[in-house]
């Protein structure tokens, strides 16, 4: 819980800077691509520490084809929720419910293609919701390694468990599973431009 409210603090900290600074117009635009630096040195430390941890090698190897197993499990389970929920979710119709979560928080392919299909609406709904997929697992993957074990976070991450929450799901997880949400990430990746058109076909 404390490791939680002290990302939770950088987040809100970091909301307000960006507030007050684009308020007076001090921020530098190359700032706004810093994020993406800092995004390929987080994946270049926990690439050393993969590389230099043989329990990575030995648990890829103990789940052999089982490894499959994560992101089918992540997409019936995400599809199977937005299906229940989407009973109580008025102005969107189940396709386009499924369609958003279908995303695995890749919101800004997901998005574009719902808003090509379905309009803007549904596809603004995508953005928001895959982007607080992607928060809700920066902040909560803690208790999501306490209340699920090492494979809660990959879950809630999705198809941001290869980059952006992957540093995050090595540190509280273990090394040894970031293969394994290395592995799921791309998967997700390479679904969602795939699956998301295909559940808006019918």
């Amino acid at each position: 819980m404390k490791n939680s409210l002290i990302i939770l603090a950088f987040f809100a900290a970091g909301v307000l800077l960006g507030a007050l600074g684009d308020a007076g117009g001090w921020i530098p635009e190359a700032l706004g691509s810093m994020s993406t630096y800092v995004l390929y040195v987080l994946m270049c430390l926990v690439g050393f520490g993969i590389g230099g941890d043989t329990d990575s090698l030995r648990v890829l190897k103990e789940t052999n084809l089982k490894i499959v197993l994560v992101p089918l499990s992540i997409v019936a389970g995400s599809l199977g929720g937005a299906a229940l929920i989407s009973v109580f979710v008025q102005g969107l119709d189940l396709q386009e419910v499924l369609a958003i979560s279908g995303g695995f928080g890749y919101y800004s392919l997901s998005s574009l293609f719902i808003t090509e299909l379905r309009g803007e609406l549904p596809g603004t709904i995508a953005l928001l919701a895959n982007i607080m997929r992607e928060i809700i697992t920066l902040l909560m993957t803690p208790l999501f390694v306490r209340w699920a074990g090492p494979l809660g976070p990959i879950a809630s991450g999705g198809a941001t468990s290869m980059d952006t929450t992957l540093p995050i799901i090595s540190l509280y997880s273990g090394k040894q599973y970031a293969v394994i949400s290395l592995f799921n990430g791309i998967v997700l990746t390479v679904l969602v431009p795939f699956l998301v058109p295909f559940i808006l076909s019918f």
